[in-house]
């Protein structure tokens, strides 16, 4: 039974286990110093496959305790940093039950699942020492976290609100509108027009997008989650290495959709959820008799995009792997040498990821680059976090290679999680010189001492026998 939930002692085995075959390039296998620093603590699931031991994961209580602990340091230390740096006094958080702001689940407890009623989360900064005092102006409780300071029986909800603040008196109130980036813009149109009017002319002229500030704090990871988010990343590697094998795949038999939905199974049979629906495809010669054949038969070259949710956190993977033929031992040639050029792209891309750089900096600069070494690439790699699709600079979209107009242009901060997503496309001899795609995402952190991939990086095939 794990006791001590002190994030060092949950680390998972990351640096002790790959996936079978795997023989990372020394380069490209870089963990998180503080991380890699670490013996592994963690006892694992009996239940693997696929070269790898799958991370034991928390009770639902043990997962409040932690994620607890994460976001008292997040409101105690990151939020009044980020609110000075921003210059906002006080930050107004509002949204309806069923259709909360983005940055709301960031703010409140594991066991607070939704915004009930009309919630008011108010943040003020008292500025110096005595930090940023937070309450809500809500009908329910919040605990610890926010004390309410409303009482319906005596006054309007809004009529409320705007007591406190004038209580309080802030030069500069942060509404979250935004104009480019969604993720700083949760209030709704309704929700503004009724501040606007408790509040009046005098304290609605101090209003201020408050966009930045949403992103950061969505995107910002603290130090206790860095040191877990491996072991997140470890669980969803572990669970696509046993979809990827003879366990869920029986060539001529499994289709696919059989192997996504397995992985989603698998998931659910875990505790975890996913943010997206598992894709699997399947490629293979334009000459094969199965031609878009949905059922895996040997010679397939497969294709998977899958991510799970685990403490309010989110991974993004895409891996590949490959039916052996009767009589093959490894992939064709060509499969492993597309497979390499994929990954050097991986390599050049993680050089590139730089605190200060905007997205489209560091895209314009990757793609010169592989362009250079005569590879085929595209690259379109998201921030990672709350949000599956999360808060932060876009390094290119699939169909945005010469960049990302505003978001493109918003910076790389320190301390945030980025999946690595690109394709390379490459003639593959053994299959006629046909054009194969071969695209892989891995979950990394940018430190202010670089980028670094969260769990080792696979550069060969998962094989099925």
């Amino acid at each position: 039974m794990l006791r001590s939930f002190g994030h060092v002692a949950l680390l998972a085995s990351m640096t002790a286990v790959t996936l079978g075959g795997s023989s990372p390039a020394p380069s490209a296998v870089r963990l998180p110093p503080f991380v890699a620093s670490r013996s592994p603590a963690v006892r694992h699931l009996p239940d693997s496959a696929g070269g790898r031991a799958m991370p034991a994961v928390l009770t639902l209580r043990q997962q409040a305790e932690v994620y607890n602990g994460w976001l008292k340091v997040r409101l105690e230390q990151i939020l009044p940093q980020l609110m000075r740096e921003e210059g906002i006094d006080m930050w107004l958080v509002i949204c309806r039950e069923n259709n909360e702001d983005p940055v709301y689940s960031s703010l409140v407890p594991f066991n607070t699942l939704f915004a009930s009623r009309l919630q008011m989360l108010v943040f003020f900064d008292r500025g110096g020492e005595a930090g940023v005092e937070r309450f809500s102006v809500n009908f329910r409780q919040m605990g610890e976290w926010y004390r309410s300071v409303w009482d319906p029986s005596k006054m309007d909800q809004w009529a409320r609100l705007a007591e406190v603040v004038r209580e309080r008196n802030p030069r500069v109130i942060g509404i979250n509108e935004s104009e480019i980036d969604h993720y700083g813009d949760g209030l709704t149109a309704s929700l503004k027009a009724m501040l606007v009017k408790a509040l009046g002319p005098e304290y609605s002229r101090r209003l201020k997008s408050a966009e930045r500030l949403a992103v950061r704090l969505l995107e910002r990871r603290t130090q206790a989650e860095l040191d877990f988010y491996p072991q997140i990343v470890a669980i969803a590697h572990a669970i696509i290495a046993e979809g990827f094998s003879n366990r869920a795949i029986t060539p001529g038999a499994t289709t696919a959709d059989d192997v996504a939905w397995w992985m989603r199974e698998r998931s659910r049979q875990l505790g975890l959820t996913n943010w997206f629906h598992t894709s699997v495809s399947i490629q293979r010669p334009k000459d094969s008799p199965h031609k878009a054949s949905r059922v895996i038969h040997r010679g397939d070259l497969l294709h998977c995009d899958f991510g799970i949710t685990y403490l309010r956190l989110n991974t993004d993977t895409q891996q590949l792997a490959y039916v052996l033929r009767t009589g093959e031992t490894s992939p064709p040639k060509g499969l492993l040498d597309g497979l390499a050029q994929a990954n050097r792209l991986q390599d050049i891309h993680m050089e590139e990821m730089r605190v200060g750089r905007t997205g489209n900096q560091v895209l314009a600069a990757v793609l010169k680059r592989a362009k250079a070494e005569g590879i085929k690439p595209s690259v379109y790699s998201l921030p990672l976090g709350v949000h599956g699709h999360a808060a932060g600079a876009p390094v290119g979209m699939t169909d945005k290679q010469d960049g990302v107009p505003g978001d493109g242009d918003y910076p790389i901060f320190a301390d945030t999680v980025y999946s690595i997503e690109l394709n390379v496309k490459a003639p593959v001899p053994e299959w006629g010189n046909q054009e194969v795609t071969f695209a892989l995402e891995h979950d990394a952190v940018v430190t202010k001492d670089g980028a670094y991939f969260l769990d080792v990086r696979p550069t060969s095939f998962h094989i099925i026998k």
